[in-house]
């Protein structure tokens, strides 16, 4: 398993995101899996506002925000070689931020756009929730990641990830639980635990897929991962479904949690195409 998913150079003050081969995606040996580049969009939508936070504070006001969504729209393949990334506040009050990001590939063509909301929490309350019960990890057994065979034979994002099946779940198709832990995004920081569940999030039409890629294509153009709380641990859960319709679109439907229980959902809109 490689050590992390990417590593990082400066240049012109900017940082460039090299992929290693865990953040290789299935197909094109020359873009990556979308989940890794997530978490990096999630890592610089925090850094955005948490930088206005720091200006806020010193000002005299208190105002840490969480990153509870994000939307990201993949419009291009994100090329392994190098990417760098923009982000701008777009909205910083007392209690909500908003985001937005942008990938660009070497050339400063635009791959990716992402969009954050951030909400202050306030302090804890009892509040009432819906009481859902999610698999219990201690009875999960390790299994394969959902799809083996790649498109060009070289090592990817599975050789980053190590899967656990509650009983009666395995990587064949069909409404699907799983657990997941990831490889760091970065070898000189900890991820947060939003950054670190946006690799399981990605994977959520690959987990809870109806047939096997070879009989149907089943592409992700999006995807919006919101989260109610911080996750917690390196080990995260999803149970996911997959609507798809006869007239080529679909939706993956997942959700997250960790050892303590539900986090969120993921929900991917999927373009399906038969194969062959």
């Amino acid at each position: 398993m490689s050590a992390t998913f990417f590593r990082v150079e400066v240049h012109d003050g900017a940082e460039v995101f090299l992929g290693n081969d865990a953040a290789r995606g299935p197909w094109d040996p020359g873009s990556c899996h979308a989940g890794p580049p997530t978490a990096l969009l999630a890592r610089a939508c925090e850094q955005a506002v948490a930088r206005a936070d720091a200006e806020r504070s010193r000002a005299g006001h208190s105002s840490r925000r969480l990153l509870v969504r994000l939307t990201v729209d993949l419009a291009r393949p994100i090329p392994i070689d190098g990417f760098t990334i923009t982000t701008t506040v777009d909205r910083a009050g007392r209690t909500t931020a908003a985001t937005s990001a942008v990938l660009l590939d070497a050339d400063g063509e635009v791959r990716v756009r992402a969009f954050g909301l951030h909400l202050r929490p306030s302090d804890d309350h009892p509040f009432p929730s819906a009481d859902l019960t999610t698999p219990d990890f201690a009875e999960s057994q390790p299994g394969g990641f959902p799809i083996q065979r790649t498109g060009h034979g070289l090592q990817g994002f599975s050789s980053g990830v190590e899967m656990r099946y509650p009983p009666g779940h395995d990587r064949t198709p069909g409404p699907t639980s799983a657990w997941m832990r990831a490889i760091p995004v970065l070898s000189d920081e900890e991820p947060s635990g939003f950054q670190r569940i946006c690799a399981l999030a990605d994977s959520g039409n690959a987990i809870g897929r109806n047939a096997e890629p070879d009989e149907v294509a089943f592409v992700n153009p999006d995807l919006t991962v919101t989260l109610h709380r911080e996750p917690d641990g390196e080990w995260f859960g999803t149970d996911v479904i997959s609507h798809w319709q006869p007239n080529g679109i679909g939706l993956a439907d997942a959700l997250l949690f960790d050892h303590l229980g539900p986090v969120g959902r993921a929900v991917q809109t999927i373009l399906l195409r038969k194969q062959g």
